[in-house]
């Protein structure tokens, strides 16, 4: 595999094991979705908002 492959699988199972850690911990992750919307994604599946950072630093 060439590094970007490798970049690739390392960022999935990070992610994977994001989730994971979560789930044990009665927690969430946060994430930045593909349109840029920064979230909290709880072991529900219920995925929450976040506000807009940068407004509050203007």
């Amino acid at each position: 595999m060439d590094k970007f492959n490798d970049l690739e699988k390392l960022i999935k199972l990070t992610g994977d094991r994001a989730k994971l850690d979560a789930k044990a911990n009665d927690t969430y992750i946060v994430y930045k979705t593909s349109e840029g919307q920064i979230v909290k994604e709880y072991n529900n599946g219920d995925i929450v908002p976040i506000a807009n950072l940068d407004a509050s630093h203007g």
